[in-house]
């Protein structure tokens, strides 16, 4: 079995661990607290970044985006109608293009600064950058999640899936990234009717369901983030 070194709450490792599920492909977890910087992990990883996976010999494949192309070139390619990257290098394109949209942008400008705020500060100690939440930065990242609300919303009442007619690794990086701010309980969904439909269909997903039984110490999840129907 392999081996991904991750934490619940960041969006890059719920993206590989949605792939995985998608291809039903077993993983053992480990969840790493990178602002330690233990020194077992940073062998792994000088970087300190997650996520890791250990593929077959215990070789370390490290980000997110890294990892979807292995798991792909090593087990995608054969799923055919399930394969999570399209045959069309256009379409190939496409579903890059919105991976690094919301792993890179959405978590730039709004995931990373949340998770940081009011999850992992709490939790550190003071020399590795613990304290009270800095409100200027929680206000900043929620004055962009409109935005991103409404392209997601734009891409899935004008397309079957966020890419295009299938589901893809492009669903699965949104679906990462906004599951985290759903369990802070950070997007108002009715403001977002054919978001939400999409991310109902998500959720529903046998490859999902690992997800909703995540919790982190100290913060539960808002009242519907395990419900299917919300």
């Amino acid at each position: 079995m392999l081996t991904l070194f991750h934490h619940p709450l960041f969006a890059n490792s719920r993206f590989v661990r949605l792939a995985f599920g998608e291809y039903g492909e077993e993983l053992a977890l480990i969840e790493e607290k990178p602002w330690t910087r233990r020194k077992e992990f940073l062998n792994l990883n000088p970087a300190g970044t997650l996520p890791v996976l250990l593929a077959e010999g215990d070789v370390p494949i490290v980000g997110a985006t890294v990892i979807a192309e292995y798991l792909d070139e090593t087990r995608g390619v054969l799923k055919r109608e399930r394969r999570l990257f399209a045959e069309d290098p256009m379409e190939r394109a496409e579903i890059r293009r919105l991976v690094d949209w919301y792993l890179q942008k959405t978590e730039g400008e709004v995931t990373r600064h949340l998770v940081r705020e009011r999850v992992l500060k709490p939790l550190m100690p003071g020399t590795e950058g613990g304290g009270s939440p800095d409100a200027g930065a929680i206000r900043a990242a929620r004055s962009n999640i409109k935005q991103h609300m409404k392209y997601t919303n734009w891409l899935s009442g004008t397309r079957n899936w966020l890419s295009g007619p299938r589901l893809s690794y492009a669903d699965l990086a949104a679906a990462g990234t906004l599951s985290v701010l759903d369990y802070l309980g950070e997007i108002d969904w009715t403001d977002y009717p054919s978001a939400k439909d999409w991310y109902t269909r998500l959720k529903s997903r046998p490859s999902f369901r690992p997800l909703l039984g995540d919790r982190v110490r100290g913060l539960t999840p808002v009242s519907h983030y395990a419900d299917l129907d919300f």
